[in-house]
């Protein structure tokens, strides 16, 4: 399975320069790709392709018209711009709010991605990285890189430096364990388990807002251009990149209790994009559900645990004890079954009736699975 392993890199004052100048001729190579490909359908209603586009790159950088270093970052961009507009054209085809593909000012584009490893960058025996055009730069290896690497990303956040390698490695399998668990997720707390346990939420960006909104306020303050407003805009993006360390750390550490303790996982198929647009859109935003659910969904995947997606349709309206239906309305934080008499707390209901929806599904399978040897075999 594909992993991604980042890493603090610490450049000289001189190497990262070099590597902001890399990053401006990435940035000036989208626009000019992005423009290329407005003008072509403005002017002549033709669609231009990322080969079209591809092919010119020598000629480009024959005249002198772009320096980036290394020629497949050069086609990882323009693969990123036809990625672009590719996702324009689904979210036309869906009927969604599409979002024009627009042009990236230099402050915002943060990264560029050498496709294949050994070409303009690699790992040196000295624990350094050695870049092209840059040189070798000191980096942080807090923990070996396991696997194949296959592409590489250099990263600016908040002013710091960060190396992801992408790698192709081993899954391991966790020794089997029957138990089975239902989760609903929520906003008062972050999720309660069918088995009781309720985990808090920790409300990282509200309990953040304060010093955010200082920092924000220092910002406006500065005037444009200046070394103060730089400087205001670093500590704001530091701000906002540590609520987003500390959000991912919590989900991480979730994530891998949850695979650890429990074979199957039954979680809700929600619409989250649907739900962070209404009035409770900063706080679904703040408990990160996607975010937890892409990394519970990896990791399930990588330790052979069964991750179930259920329909969410009625699973707090149901009685997870008789299946009777019980109308309730979102302030009524208590379930009292009308024809059982089974009474719990709403979400323990929900996070009980979503296990039992995801049990339905492998009921005739899952008793099975631990005899059966996940080896091929070859009958002679």
């Amino acid at each position: 399975m594909r992993k991604t392993y980042r890493y603090r890199l610490y450049p000289t004052k001189a190497q990262a320069q070099a590597l902001e100048q890399q990053l401006r001729e990435g940035c000036n190579l989208y626009n000019a790709a992005l423009q290329e490909r407005r003008d072509a359908w403005q002017k002549t209603g033709a669609s231009i392709r990322y080969t079209d586009q591809s092919a010119q790159l020598k000629t480009i950088r024959a005249e002198g018209l772009n320096n980036l270093a290394n020629f497949s970052c050069c086609q990882d961009i323009l693969r990123r711009v036809d990625k672009t507009y590719q996702a324009f054209f689904r979210r036309v085809k869906r009927g969604e709010k599409a979002g024009y593909p627009r042009f990236k000012p230099h402050q915002r584009f943060d990264s560029i991605t050498f496709p294949s490893y050994g070409d303009g960058i690699r790992l040196l025996p000295s624990g350094k990285l050695r870049v092209q055009d840059v040189g070798a730069i000191k980096v942080k290896l807090h923990r070996p890189v396991e696997g194949h690497i296959k592409t590489v990303t250099i990263k600016r956040e908040a002013g710091k430096w960060y190396v992801c390698f992408s790698v192709i490695a081993a899954t391991y399998r966790l020794k089997f364990t029957p138990k089975a668990v239902g989760i609903d997720v929520g906003l008062e707390s972050f999720a309660v388990l069918s088995d009781g346990t309720v985990i808090a939420n920790p409300r990282q960006y509200r309990k953040a807002q304060a010093r955010l909104r200082r920092a924000q306020r220092k910002v406006a303050r500065r005037k444009k251009g200046s070394h103060r407003r730089k400087k205001a805009v670093r500590e704001l993006q530091a701000a906002h990149a540590h609520v987003r360390n500390q959000r991912q750390d919590f989900h991480h550490k979730l994530s891998h209790r949850l695979v650890q303790n429990y074979g199957i996982i039954a979680i809700e198929d929600l619409n989250i994009q649907g739900l962070a647009g209404g009035m409770l859109a900063k706080s679904v935003h703040d408990a990160g559900w996607s975010g937890f659910f892409s990394k519970l969904t990896y990791k399930a995947e990588s330790a052979g645990r069964l991750l179930l997606r259920v329909d969410p349709r009625g699973t707090s309206q149901r009685c997870s004890g008789c299946s009777a239906e019980g109308r309730k309305a979102l302030k009524d934080r208590w379930h009292h079954c009308l024809s059982c008499g089974f009474s719990v707390s709403r979400d323990l209901n929900s996070a009980n009736e979503i296990l039992r929806l995801g049990l339905s599904l492998v009921d005739s399978t899952w008793g099975i699975s631990p005899c059966v040897s996940t080896e091929a075999v070859c009958f002679s």
